[in-house]
């Protein structure tokens, strides 16, 4: 890095944008896309975004965590990351180590990349030295709330954009009946060519995860995804020893700390941590780590900051697209025949739409 800047200021908005196509996960009710923008100032003029699409209350909590607790520890430090990411969590140990003070450092780390890489000029994928290919991308958001028929159509909407491999949902609103017959449909209908990735979403206990596992088997699936909930790391080992298709998970869960028992096991060989629980330094050092262990890394949502990482780093896996903060950006990034490439400008490349903080403010 050149001479680094200081931290001249911190700025936070709150959003509530529309959804272009809202999801239907038959649990979880989204009706905006609420947003938390920190932009980072340094002393040069350089500027830094990050951002937070927390899909939960507690967004101004948030909000006041970067203000009360991490603003007074990064203004007037020199714009280091890495060091700053320590600095914050030594700071907040006491109140957290998971939750609300991670994803307040986690968009904070966000933005002092964004501006390390601008002030560069550099992408961040290229100062970390790795490479600009671009990267195998999946379909995200066959999302149970559309019905049997309606998660096959959005399937079969993904392939024909080109996307090689697309996510389903099951559990929750279905029976185990019904969630073998909604599977083997879909995989009837999109033939053996298409991987299939299939989403519980913590929605079983570990007895029902490896009955409904053991029943999904037959299908060919590249992974059943958080079969249990995050801190049920006996049910994760359980339901991994007892069926053939991978297991996988990491999204709820909070850096290393939270997830090396799942390293350790060698029975979980796919990780999906969430850029929101950590940051890039921290699932840049969660990376590391699964490498020790021959762990891929398949972040969960946010394929354009994710791009990043991905591109910088020897052990990933794929991207997850679902397509919900296309219209927010200045220069969208594309997927073009299920690959995504990083953006090539500098820092992590992504401008929210100016218009959208007059038009959209937060929505409680």
């Amino acid at each position: 890095m050149t001479d680094q800047a200081a931290i001249a200021d911190i700025r936070t908005s709150l959003l509530s944008v529309p959804f272009a196509d809202p999801p239907k996960t038959g649990f979880l009710t989204l009706e905006m896309i609420d947003l938390l923008v920190v932009e980072v100032e340094l002393t040069d003029g350089t500027i830094g975004t990050g951002h937070l699409h927390p899909l939960a209350p507690g967004i101004r909590t948030i909000e006041l965590c970067i203000h009360e607790v991490m603003k007074p520890v990064l203004l007037g430090q020199p714009c280091d990351p890495e060091t700053l990411w320590d600095a914050m969590w030594r700071t907040c140990f006491i109140q957290g180590r998971m939750g609300i003070t991670v994803m307040a450092s986690s968009a904070l780390d966000i933005a002092l990349w964004d501006a390390v890489g601008r002030r560069e000029g550099m992408p961040l994928w290229q100062l970390w030295g790795g490479s600009g290919e671009a990267q195998p991308v999946y379909g995200s958001g066959c999302f149970r709330g559309l019905g049997h028929d309606g998660m096959i159509e959005k399937a079969e909407r993904f392939v024909a954009k080109g996307f090689n491999a697309i996510k389903m949902q099951v559990a929750h609103c279905f029976t185990l009946d019904e969630d073998e017959a909604n599977v083997r449909d879909m995989r009837a209908a999109l033939g053996d060519e298409v991987e299939i990735m299939v989403d519980v979403n913590q929605g079983w206990d570990a007895e029902t995860a490896i009955a409904g596992g053991k029943r999904l088997d037959p299908f060919g699936l590249t992974w059943l995804e958080e079969p249990v909930m995050a801190d049920d790391i006996d049910g994760y080992l359980a339901v991994a020893s007892a069926i053939e298709t991978p297991v996988v998970g990491g999204e709820n869960h909070w850096l290393t700390y939270d997830t090396r028992d799942l390293m350790r096991s060698g029975r979980v060989p796919i990780l999906q941590p969430d850029i929101m629980r950590g940051g890039y330094t921290g699932l840049r050092r969660q990376a590391a780590d699964a490498t020790k262990h021959g762990i891929k890394i398949a972040p969960h949502m946010f394929p354009e900051l994710s791009s990043h990482l991905t591109a910088a780093i020897p052990n990933a896996s794929w991207l997850e697209a679902m397509g919900w903060h296309d219209h927010l950006w200045v220069e969208p990034v594309p997927i073009t025949a299920g690959t995504m490439a990083p953006p090539n400008r500098p820092g992590h490349g992504l401008d929210f739409k100016p218009e959208l903080f007059r038009e959209f403010p937060y929505r409680p």
